[in-house]
């Protein structure tokens, strides 16, 4: 990946015991935020809405990846976040007894298989090259198109998180 490194640098290698240690921590805070949305799902309306938006996700993804250290481990910790979220989601989903469909259970697990990629790439969004804003446009344009897409309009949440992630993503 040095050919990318004039984009963004990575940061010093964390030791390998440091590093499993930020991404399990990672994963216990995807199972956490999985269990409270699906109990918002279940208990209040508008926080269950905006938190079965994709505009949440790619917002919480994003940060995840811009301050991991390096790309790969922007990949690896958006995966393993992602995977405790759904696990966690569709397990409360299942103790809890709510009604749910496998239509969304796969549409969300191609969310998470992708987001390695989208990871990996993200986390150069923070680099001092050009290339890096146009992923940074690609990252809010991305944001609003699944938005309409998946939901059939944009609502103010998934605009608030659009100026968030782009605040993130353009502050340097």
């Amino acid at each position: 990946m040095n050919c990318l490194n004039h984009i963004r640098k990575p940061e010093e290698k964390n030791p390998i015991f440091k590093a499993i240690f930020y991404t399990a921590l990672l994963f216990c805070l995807g199972l956490i935020i999985g269990t409270v949305a699906k109990l918002f799902d279940i208990y209040t309306t508008n926080l269950g809405n905006i938190f079965s938006q994709i505009s949440v996700w790619f917002f919480i993804c994003t940060l995840i990846s811009v301050y991991s250290g390096t790309a790969k481990r922007a990949a690896v910790n958006v995966l393993c976040f992602c995977f405790g979220m759904l696990f966690a989601y569709y397990i409360t989903a299942e103790i809890t007894s709510c009604v749910y469909s496998y239509i969304f259970i796969y549409g969300w697990t191609i969310f998470a298989l992708f987001s390695p990629i989208m990871g990996f790439c993200v986390w150069y969004a923070k680099g001092k090259h050009w290339i890096s804003t146009i992923i940074s446009i690609g990252v809010l344009v991305t944001m609003l198109v699944a938005t309409i897409v998946l939901f059939d309009k944009l609502r103010i949440s998934d605009i608030l998180f659009t100026l968030f992630t782009g605040f993130i993503l353009f502050k340097k």
